[in-house]
């Protein structure tokens, strides 16, 4: 998979090294020679003129916020397909570009989070999940409700869901007060999904879908590694809605919680 930060990495080295040798030794022996900027090749001042600008991307783009696109439906009703998002880097600590080793400590993925990480079946790909489990916690999801740490999570009923995909599938709406402020979630009429315990360990996070039926999550493959994580999502900044050919306005900048 194409590796977007491996490539500002190699372009910030390559027009940084060409810069600082027109810098301290070919532009000394212009001068010297008596010759002008005119005399720089084409390809020199390419890399002088690109080289500030793709190093600020690559340092906003590691260690402040770097944006994603939302590919699926497994985040409705908190995110749509089509959502581009911007996901914030230090909140979880500073991690070097390409080898995303933590550098700088920050804080810990709390519960109710939608978090960014690398896929733990194939590191390649980012994933976007909401934090059910921190470290030490039960969790439990049995008849379709969330218990953590032998507490049923409160969840109210908001009746039939409106919106995309609601008139393909009859998908029910609930409100689930996993956080002071809670968070809408989605489910089917289906038939009630397997019964998942697990107990998170030191250093991992459970994360599942806020589209319940219709995410591939921690119930399937397990809990999410420290090492894997990329940063905490926190806003909409553009939306663009396939079916109308435009942007959806009523989207951008609404806030991920």
């Amino acid at each position: 998979m194409f590796d977007f930060a491996l490539l500002l990495v190699i372009l910030t080295l390559f027009t940084g090294t060409v810069w600082a040798l027109d810098r301290w030794l070919w532009r000394p022996r212009r001068e010297a020679a008596g010759q002008g900027e005119e005399a720089v090749p084409g390809w020199i001042d390419f890399c002088r003129s690109f080289f500030p600008v793709i190093l600020i991307v690559l340092l906003l783009r590691s260690f402040v916020v770097e944006p994603f696109r939302i590919p699926s439906a497994s985040m409705m009703p908190t995110l749509y397909t089509g959502d581009f998002i911007l996901v914030s880097k230090f909140s979880y600590g500073l991690r070097l570009p390409v080898l995303n080793t933590r550098f700088v400590p920050g804080g810990d993925p709390q519960r109710g989070d939608v978090m960014v990480f690398r896929y733990p079946e194939n590191p390649s790909i980012d994933f976007i999940k909401r934090v059910v489990g921190v470290p030490g916690d039960e969790v439990v999801y049995r008849d379709s409700r969330l218990y953590i740490n032998g507490e049923a999570v409160p969840m109210e009923s908001l009746g039939a869901y409106e919106g995309p995909l609601g008139d393909i599938m009859p998908l029910q709406r609930y409100h689930e007060g996993l956080t002071e402020t809670g968070h809408d979630i989605l489910l089917t009429a289906m038939d009630r999904p397997a019964s998942v315990r697990y107990v998170v360990g030191e250093g991992e996070y459970f994360v599942m879908g806020d589209n319940r039926d219709n995410s591939d999550d921690s119930r399937r493959w397990g809990p999410v590694s420290g090492d894997l994580l990329v940063g905490r999502a926190f806003v909409i900044w553009m939306n663009w809605d396939q079916a109308r050919m435009r942007p959806a306005w009523e989207r951008i900048g609404k806030r991920i919680h």
